[in-house]
């Protein structure tokens, strides 16, 4: 692995790990926007609806994956959960379901329509299913270990960018990918990430306690087969200055699946990374920083926080920004390949650093030279892929 490399490796793993500690931080200050009855004489209530709720591309509030229930106070969102196997062994695969490249299918049930999924269909990328008679998808390949303990050890202060130690908590198998190429629906490409796997019912029964994480995914904050749901822990961040909140599930490497707290899938390595946007891609672009601002001390929340750095040291998710989301884009993809910059020198010394959280934004410091790659490498893909299907937009 060259310097580079190993500079993006340990880079994702922060922005991984931002989103962990997103959750433990609250939402609340990190991304909603403030009410509009600020600087009025006038209670909230005399406000009407947002425009978002007459047309989905206006601005406010609006839920993109609306096939669960989204509890944007605990940044949590509750999804249906589904029973498969595996066709050969029988075994139990629970997942949810989050985008697929049928729009019809998209529409009626709630979740993303995301096109590109179909430019993922090549050697291990996506995994082949079929339905059986009775509906059970029947899967032909790939499994989850779900009982390795996940944890992050940060670096010592100041530097608690690189994080020193990590265990992912979930790890696939070497043909294990969340997507899925249904032959008995079309051949549709559907993102189907696992949550538990050869487990019965009754030993998921967390309806009324916490879940037992040496069985299920690490963002499961609540599982109930009996009521066919599951609580996912969300993350938030940024689309073209919209802040949004997604889930984050599966990486294609080790590092950045410990600091998301998400599984560790090899299949993901065979997307092709590096050309969003362009014929036949599949991802999209996610921009972490690895050494945004931070808080300026203990107990003193600085709104322009954001990055790797801060991350680690506890102090909130990463802020991730986001490429192109349904509503605001027509290229959305819930595979993003992470692009990690640093702050120069220079951008530090003249007083430009600051939090970012639009795309073009972005790409405008990299061409002016204040942003870099990771130790002054040329900026762009990592390499690194982070399944995160959208859920909701907040503006």
């Amino acid at each position: 692995m060259n310097n580079f490399s190993k500079l993006s490796a340990i880079a994702l793993i922060v922005s991984s790990t931002m989103a962990n500690f997103a959750i433990s931080e609250g939402l609340g200050d990190e991304v909603q926007p403030s009410p509009p009855s600020i600087g009025t004489d006038i209670p909230v209530t005399y406000f009407g609806p947002p425009p978002s709720s007459v047309e989905p591309e206006l601005i406010g509030p609006l839920q993109l994956l609306r096939s669960g229930v989204l509890d944007v106070d605990a940044g949590t969102i509750t999804l249906p959960l589904y029973e498969g196997r595996l066709k050969e062994t029988g075994e139990s695969v629970w997942y949810i379901i989050t985008d697929t490249t049928d729009p019809e299918v998209a529409t009626a049930l709630g979740i993303n329509h995301a096109a590109k999924l179909a430019f993922a269909d090549n050697s291990r990328s996506a995994r082949i299913a079929e339905t059986d008679v009775d509906g059970t998808l029947m899967f032909h390949w790939g499994s989850v270990d779900f009982s390795p303990v996940h944890s992050v050890t940060p670096g010592e202060l100041p530097n608690a960018f690189p994080p020193i130690a990590f265990q992912p908590g979930s790890v696939g198998d070497e043909l294990y990918s969340p997507l899925v190429k249904i032959i008995s629906a079309g051949d549709h490409v559907y993102n189907a990430p696992m949550v538990a796997f050869n487990t019965s019912a009754e030993d998921l029964d967390f309806c009324d306690s916490t879940p037992d994480y040496s069985l299920v995914h690490d963002k499961v904050v609540r599982i109930c087969p009996e009521e066919g749901t599951v609580t996912m822990a969300l993350t938030p961040g940024f689309s073209f200055a919209k802040p949004v909140l997604y889930i984050s599930t599966e990486t294609n490497d080790p590092l950045p699946a410990a600091l998301e707290g998400a599984t560790y899938a090899p299949g993901l390595r065979d997307v092709a990374v590096g050309a969003d946007d362009s014929l036949f891609s599949a991802v999209e672009r996610i921009f972490g920083f690895t050494n945004g601002p931070v808080n300026v001390q203990d107990g003193i929340v600085n709104p322009q926080r954001q990055g790797f750095e801060s991350a680690l040291r506890g102090e909130g998710g990463p802020l991730n920004v986001l490429g192109g989301i349904p509503t605001v884009a027509t290229d959305y993809s819930p595979l993003w390949d992470l692009n990690l910059g640093e702050w120069t020198q220079e951008a530090i010394d003249s007083g430009y650093v600051s939090r970012l959280t639009e795309e073009f934004q972005i790409l405008g410091l990299v061409e002016r030279g204040f942003i870099t790659g990771p130790g002054g490498a040329p900026y762009g893909s990592t390499g690194f892929i982070i399944n995160c299907p959208i859920v909701h937009r907040f503006l």
